[in-house]
């Protein structure tokens, strides 16, 4: 037996159907808006490095790759992803119409992957995307990564705020760092491309995605604006140059560290304070397990008289680094060839 609906419900269904569809309109047509608003904001950073390949210590080629950032202070400062520029011997950016500009490494902070880039030359007419000034975001706010995947050219990927996390990072609780979880599409090349709400701000830059057997996407990391505000801004942490990886435990065993932990020196960028504090970078690529190293290098033991084995140890010395002006002394004690040896030069920001 079928039983009648009443005219006025029939109504009032379509009635709400149709508001449901036009917000979906409306949401739609507002990130249209402002993807067209803060496009020309991202640009694509461009690296060039050399490295040793394969286990020939002579043998070196020039690497590039590229990554994703967004023009943030009317200066010619970039935001990014420090993984992208840490090591950089040559950078430069290229704008959404193809203008191209070199820069240079301003500021960066490994541990929580974030770092800025200073234009040599600003271009003339450029929009500045500014940064959030929220504690982060609202889990479940909808917002847009604008980023260069692969040799795509700009692209919008739209998602949510998943959640945020401040994770002890690899070289231990560093308290400013908090991250966004998106389900934005982040994929390769993303590292370093603004996260945007809808009111056009930057909430943080792309560091990383985990992925699902293998998948070329999943949940994305973003580091948050306020990480971004803390570490670069306010301190403004020291670009060193070096691209290291922090060894501990029965690896400092079996390296022999006088100490239960270290940062080995893989890579050393080219006129950087690393290369001018005379640092060795490692010349034997190996792989152990599923890390890939890069051996024969220093091991740092301690900067500015803070060791490194000490439990809060990077978090001080990259605050002592950070402290430091043009023309300070910058000392490092490493760990080379079996011998402690002594390093400082005079800092060139």
């Amino acid at each position: 037996m079928s039983i009648p609906i009443p005219t006025v419900l029939i109504a009032s269904v379509v009635s709400l159907a149709l508001l449901a569809a036009d917000a979906v309109s409306a949401a739609a047509g507002g990130i249209t808006e402002l993807v067209a608003s803060v496009r020309d904001t991202a640009v694509k950073v461009h690296v060039r490095e050399l490295v040793f390949v394969g286990t020939d210590s002579i043998q070196r080629q020039v690497e590039a790759r590229q990554g994703s950032g967004v023009l943030i202070a009317p200066d010619g400062l970039v935001l990014t992803a420090a993984h992208v520029v840490q090591t950089a011997d040559e950078v430069f950016v290229e704008f959404n119409d193809g203008i191209k500009v070199a820069a240079r490494v301003f500021a960066s902070e490994p541990a929580a992957d974030v770092a800025l880039l200073e234009l040599d030359a600003m271009p003339p007419g450029r929009s500045l995307a500014p940064l959030a000034d929220s504690d982060g975001g609202i889990v479940g706010q909808q917002v847009v990564l604008i980023s260069f995947p692969y040799d795509l050219g700009v692209t919008a990927t739209v998602g949510r705020v998943s959640g945020q996390q401040r994770p002890p990072g690899p070289f231990g609780p560093f308290e400013p760092l908090e991250l966004l979880v998106t389900d934005a599409c982040v994929l390769k090349g993303c590292s370093g491309g603004p996260l945007f709400d809808l009111d056009g701000r930057v909430m943080g830059a792309a560091t990383s995605i985990m992925t699902n057997r293998g998948l070329p996407s999943g949940l994305g990391f973003i580091v948050s604006a306020r990480t971004v505000r803390a570490l670069l801004f306010e301190r403004r942490s020291l670009w060193t140059g070096i691209g290291g990886y922090w060894i501990s435990g029965r690896l400092a065993h079996a390296m022999n560290l006088p100490q239960r932990a270290g940062l080995l020196v893989m890579r050393i960028a080219a006129d950087s304070p690393a290369s001018r504090l005379r640092l060795q970078g490692g010349t034997a690529p190996t792989t152990v397990g599923e890390q890939e190293f890069v051996l024969g290098g220093d091991i740092i033991l301690s900067i500015q008289g803070v060791s490194l084995a000490d439990p809060l140890g990077y978090q001080r010395a990259s605050a002592a680094m950070a402290a430091l002006a043009d023309g300070d002394t910058l000392r490092m004690t490493v760990l080379r060839g079996g011998e402690q040896v002594e390093l400082e030069s005079t800092l060139k920001r």
